[in-house]
């Protein structure tokens, strides 16, 4: 159909890319497609009983474990300081990434940048943290490396967050 033919009624057109879309802007990358997959992994998970000396942390520490060593050293980390921080929060897997929950809602996570092929690891938060600024704030925060001032900042978000 060109744009001269007058369009039938009940026709229909076929769908147009967005300039830059590879393939008409509902496929899934590789990697993400994976995290889809192992999120339906981690639900089945749940509604089975757990082994014996298992348990969310557990599963949590051997995702980082198995992180690259760069996302590793963040990671575990970043474990030590959300465990000191907010000791309320619940350590859980969300889309294969370790995250700490509040009442079974997901609260924060770390996603390690081999996960998605990043320049940086991100620490981010859900809807579900209080860090609320005004009409405007950050929910997630690029890591490059974690020193002392980058630590004392996590810590309040947490803080902060876990309200």
């Amino acid at each position: 159909m060109t744009d001269e033919e007058p369009v039938r009624k009940g026709a229909r057109k076929a769908p147009t890319r967005a300039a830059g879309e590879q393939d008409g802007g509902g496929s899934l990358t590789p990697e993400e497609r994976a995290a889809v997959r192992e999120r339906a992994r981690e639900l089945r998970a749940a509604a089975r009983p757990r082994r014996p000396g298992t348990s969310d942390e557990h599963d949590v520490l051997a995702a980082i474990a198995a992180l690259p060593p760069a996302d590793r050293a963040i990671g575990e980390r970043l474990h030590a300081l959300v465990r000191a921080a907010a000791p309320e929060l619940t350590p859980r897997l969300w889309y294969g990434m370790p995250a700490y929950a509040r009442d079974g809602k997901v609260l924060c996570f770390f996603q390690g940048a081999a996960k998605f092929k990043t320049r940086y690891a991100t620490l981010g938060f859900t809807d579900q943290a209080t860090l609320d600024a005004g009409a405007m704030w950050p929910t997630a925060f690029a890591i490059a490396e974690l020193g002392g001032a980058e630590e004392e900042r996590i810590t309040g978000l947490l803080r902060r967050g876990a309200g």
